[in-house]
C-alpha cells in the first residue's frame, strides 16, 4: 500500500528593507521625518532665531523711515511749512525792530473785519525761544488783528490762538530782517519814512555788525532798485532830525520828504525852528503837519515870507552829523549814536528793571564826565 505526500501552503512575511551587513548606517531620513523627530527646546530655539531676525530687519526699516520723516520735517521746519495754533500771549515781538512806528494803525480796522469774516489766509512766521514761547518774525499787522479781535470780544477759543508757521531757530539776523523787508515791499502803504526809520533801526541794533543806516539800506533793501534805496538814504536825514518830532512821517510824500532832507542840509537850525513849531501841538491832524512842513520846504504859498523868520536860530556846534560805536560789554555788544541833541544806547537789556536812582546816578556821572 504506497502512501500519499501531504503538501502544505506557507505564508511568507513581506519583503523587508535590508539592513544587511550589521551595523551599517541607516541612509538618511527625508527632511519632514528628521522635523518630527526635532525636540521641543530645539524648535523653540529655531523660531525664537528666526523671529529675531524678522524683527530687526523690521526695526530696521521702521528706524529708516523715520530718519527719513525726521529730515523732511526739519526742511520743512527751516521753510516755515509747519504750522500750528500758537496762544498769542506766548508770542514775543522783541527781536525784530519793526518798520512801522508805534502809533495808530488807520488799515488795521480793514484786516480785521477781513480776518473776522474769512478768517486768515496767510498764517504769521514764528520761531521757538525756548520755555514754550516764540519770537515773531514775520506778520506783525496780522499777530495785531488777532489781538484786537480778542481784546474786542473776549472769546478766547475763536482769537486767542493764531496759525503760525514755525520756523527753525538759528537764521541770522540779516537774513530775518531781510525777509520782513521783501515782505513789506509788496505793500503799497509802507512810506519811505519807515523804510527809513527801519534802516536806522536796524544800525542802531546790538545785535547787527552795520552801524551806518546808510550802508544798512544796500544790506535791508537789495530787492529794490537803486533809485529808491537813494530816496530812503534821503529819508533817513528827515527821520534823524525830526522822526521824533512828526506824528505823521509815514505820510509825508516822497517829493515833499526829499526837499526838506535838502533843506536840513542846507539850513542851519531848520530842525530846532520845525520842532519849536510843533511844540506841545499834539492835536494838530495829517494836513495841518504837512502844510508846516510844506513850508518850511518852500512848498507853501507863505513859505518865502515865513520860513526865513523860523529859522533864525544859533547854528548847531560844528562836528559830524553823527557818530557812531561799539562798547562790549558782559551783556553784549552796545551801540552808541551821537548826533546834535540826542545820545542813545542800545544794548540787550531790559534799563527798566535797573533801580531808578542807580540809573540816574549813572547817567548824572556820565554827564559830568562830558563837560
Amino acid at each position: 500500500m504506497s502512501r500519499k505526500r501531504r503538501m502544505f501552503d506557507i505564508d511568507m512575511p513581506d519583503e523587508q528593507p535590508v539592513t544587511f551587513p550589521a551595523g551599517k548606517p541607516e541612509p538618511p531620513e527625508p527632511e519632514p521625518a528628521r522635523e518630527q523627530r526635532r525636540g521641543p527646546m530645539a524648535t523653540a530655539i529655531s523660531e525664537a532665531a528666526e523671529s529675531s531676525r524678522e524683527r530687526a530687519k523690521l526695526e530696521a526699516q521702521i528706524r529708516a523711515e523715520n530718519d527719513a520723516l525726521a529730515q523732511e520735517h526739519v526742511r520743512l521746519k527751516r521753510a516755515g511749512l509747519i504750522t500750528d495754533l500758537i496762544p498769542l500771549d506766548a508770542i514775543d515781538t522783541q527781536k525784530l525792530i519793526r518798520d512801522r512806528k508805534p502809533g495808530p494803525d488807520y488799515e488795521l480796522a480793514e484786516l480785521v473785519e477781513s480776518i473776522r469774516e474769512i478768517g486768515l489766509s496767510n498764517p504769521i512766521r514764528v520761531e521757538p525761544a525756548g520755555e514754550g514761547r516764540y519770537e515773531l518774525i514775520q506778520g506783525w499787522r496780522r499777530l495785531s488783528a488777532y489781538r484786537a479781535l480778542l481784546e474786542e470780544t473776549g472769546d478766547t477759543e475763536a482769537w486767542g490762538r493764531i496759525p503760525a508757521g514755525i520756523a527753525a531757530r538759528g537764521d541770522e539776523l540779516e537774513r530775518l530782517y531781510r525777509r520782513m523787508v521783501d515782505e513789506n515791499l509788496v505793500r503799497k502803504d509802507i512810506s519811505f519814512a519807515e523804510m527809513a526809520q527801519l534802516a536806522l533801526h536796524y544800525a542802531m541794533d546790538p545785535l547787527t555788525e552795520e552801524n551806518d543806516p546808510e550802508k544798512a539800506v544796500a544790506i535791508l533793501f537789495k530787492s529794490a532798485g537803486y533809485q529808491k534805496r537813494s530816496y530812503i538814504r534821503s529819508f533817513i536825514r528827515l527821520v534823524e532830525a525830526l522822526g521824533e518830532t512828526l506824528l505823521y512821517a509815514a505820510e509825508v510824500p516822497r517829493a515833499l520828504g526829499l526837499a526838506l532832507s535838502q533843506k536840513l542840509d542846507e539850513v542851519p537850525g531848520l530842525a530846532a525852528a520845525i520842532r519849536a513849531e510843533f511844540k506841545d501841538w499834539d492835536t494838530r491832524s495829517i494836513k495841518d503837519e504837512l502844510d508846516v512842513l510844506r513850508r518850511f520846504a518852500g512848498q507853501g504859498e507863505e513859505a518865502a515870507s515865513n520860513a526865513a523868520p523860523a529859522v533864525k536860530t544859533a547854528p548847531p556846534p560844528s562836528g559830524k552829523a553823527r557818530t557812531t560805536f561799539q562798547i562790549q560789554r558782559p551783556q553784549g555788544s552796545a551801540k552808541c549814536t551821537a548826533a546834535n541833541g540826542r545820545l542813545e544806547i542800545r544794548l540787550p537789556r531790559d534799563f527798566s528793571a535797573i533801580d531808578r536812582r542807580k540809573l540816574e546816578a549813572a547817567v548824572r556821572a556820565m554827564l559830568e564826565n562830558l563837560e
